[in-house]
């Protein structure tokens, strides 16, 4: 598939991306998750299915699997 951003050649293809997510104080991240990717501007597209599923780990409030330290830039 052609990439959605105007002026930018470039086409979609499947990789598996790191996805954040700000939730109130919080800072989520996502490995592993599925994505179409441009391979010009990297303008990324996540399957509705993909966000319904990410969605819902946030629901359920998910044991993660990692933490990992986050830093305010000052």
């Amino acid at each position: 598939m052609n990439c959605t951003i105007q002026g930018c050649p470039g086409s979609y293809e499947d990789r598996v991306i790191v996805h954040t997510v700000k939730q109130k104080s919080r800072v989520l991240v996502f490995e592993d998750v599925p994505a179409q990717v441009c391979d010009i501007c990297s303008d990324t597209l996540l399957a509705p299915s993909t966000i319904r599923h990410l969605e819902q780990m946030i629901k359920l409030k998910s044991e993660p699997k990692k933490h990992a330290p986050v830093y305010a830039y000052a």
